[in-house]
């Protein structure tokens, strides 16, 4: 979108009087200002259907003309991907640019993305936003000079045909380079797999405090400020999915990762090329699921959230529910009731409970035993000092004799030095 001072008309259609038309049009307003388009305006029809040719009824095209007037407008956003014909018809009524809900996140995302990988993916799904939606005006339905026949392959196509080849040449080229990135974090997610070492991830509705929370738990275990991702009030400010050890004081460790927020109709284009860093969530072992307790609508925005993590193939993983900002709320907290906990992020409020929760849920695979190490194999005990809650120590004749808590994996392999497992 151009960086002209943009006054904005928002026109939905409220189909069949859908629950949620009143939040997904203040949604879109917010998805504007993140634009930094002024919203002067809005117009909504109720029908049963929508208009096949200009998506709005003819009656309600007249008054949108007329209220851009008024206002002196210069852009109408819509509350639902439209269709090249229904831009085309639109565009030729209204006299100004016409934009729809799915450009909008994808202008957002551009901005936002500042990791090669996300700058592709949103390229990506831009150009197969367009691909169906380019109009030739004009010259470019001209027809280009060269010979009849099947011997040229180029001759006799429009220039229009021409946009479009050029983009599908585009999007096999930035497939090509982000396949390669993918490949990268698949090799990533194998190791990681291979040290055994659990994974919890950060998912939730755009802006519900997933950075905040992983910023909270990273300041918690002292790791250094740079690590840290950033955290804003804004829609969509967390676009890369970002990877932290979290060490805790008995020896354990988990990884936590933060993905992109979802939005109520998060165009399919973006979903398709974000597969690859959702795919971070689909290998979690615990989710942690971000609710923004404060807003009004909360229980609708929990219902996107999984209704999205379904569209990807992710409906069976274990699941808290950590309800953030609920110090803006009547209730007292932190609170834990189940898998469900009540907490503050910014102030900090609960991040201990949260642990815990999370704890309780990832460390199954743990086991406590008393093991008798020879003395030549100090390198064992080492490692165990490292890996392991090391609960007493005492040195005998035959060997170090260590009381602790390990890994299921680690005990299988150092069997032969087990003198006692504790139920």
């Amino acid at each position: 979108m151009e960086q002209l001072e943009q006054k904005a008309i928002l026109v939905g259609v409220n189909l069949n009087h859908q629950a949620d038309f009143e939040y997904s049009m203040e949604e879109l307003a917010n998805l504007a200002e993140a634009c930094e388009v002024e919203v002067v305006g809005t117009m909504t029809q109720n029908l049963p259907r929508v208009n096949k040719s200009h998506y709005i009824g003819t009656g309600k095209s007249t008054e949108v003309l007329a209220l851009l007037e008024g206002v002196e407008g210069n852009l109408v956003i819509f509350n639902d991907e439209l269709s090249p014909s229904q831009i085309r018809n639109l565009e030729a009524d209204l006299q100004c640019k016409v934009i729809d809900r799915t450009i909008l996140i994808l202008d957002i995302f551009a901005r936002r993305a500042k990791t090669r990988e996300a700058q592709l993916q949103v390229e990506v799904a831009q150009l197969r936003y367009m691909l169906p939606r380019l109009i030739g005006l004009g010259e470019s339905l001209g027809r280009q000079s060269g010979g009849v026949g099947t011997k040229n392959r180029g001759a006799g196509e429009t220039r229009l045909e021409l946009d479009r080849r050029r983009i599908e040449e585009k999007i096999t080229v930035l497939s090509k380079e982000l396949e390669v990135l993918v490949a990268h974090r698949q090799t990533q997610r194998k190791q990681r797999k291979k040290n055994d070492v659990p994974v919890v991830s950060l998912v939730g509705y755009t802006n519900a405090g997933k950075s905040t929370i992983m910023n909270a738990l990273m300041e918690q275990y002292s790791i250094t400020p740079e690590k840290q991702v950033l955290e804003k009030d804004m829609l969509f400010a967390t676009l890369e999915t970002s990877v932290r050890d979290i060490p805790l004081p008995d020896n354990k460790s988990f990884l936590l990762t933060d993905t992109v927020g979802f939005v109520s109709k998060l165009p399919h284009h973006l979903i398709k090329a974000f597969r690859s860093t959702l795919e971070e969530v689909a290998e979690a072992d615990l989710l942690i699921h971000v609710v923004d307790y404060s807003n009004p609508e909360h229980e609708r925005l929990i219902d996107i959230t999984v209704q999205t993590l379904k569209e990807i193939g992710i409906t069976d993983i274990p699941t808290l529910y950590a309800y953030n900002k609920s110090d803006l709320t009547e209730r007292s907290i932190p609170e834990v009731d189940g898998d469900k906990i009540y907490i503050a992020a910014k102030p900090r409020i609960g991040i201990s409970e949260l642990v815990e929760a999370i704890r309780e849920r990832i460390f199954k695979n743990y086991i406590q035993c008393e093991m008798l190490i020879p003395y030549d194999q100090g390198a064992v005990v080492s490692y165990f000092n490292e890996s392991a809650n090391i609960l007493s120590t005492e040195y005998e004749s035959e060997g170090t004799k260590i009381t602790m808590e390990c890994k299921l994996s680690d005990y299988g392999k150092y069997k032969q030095y087990v003198i006692e497992v504790t139920e």
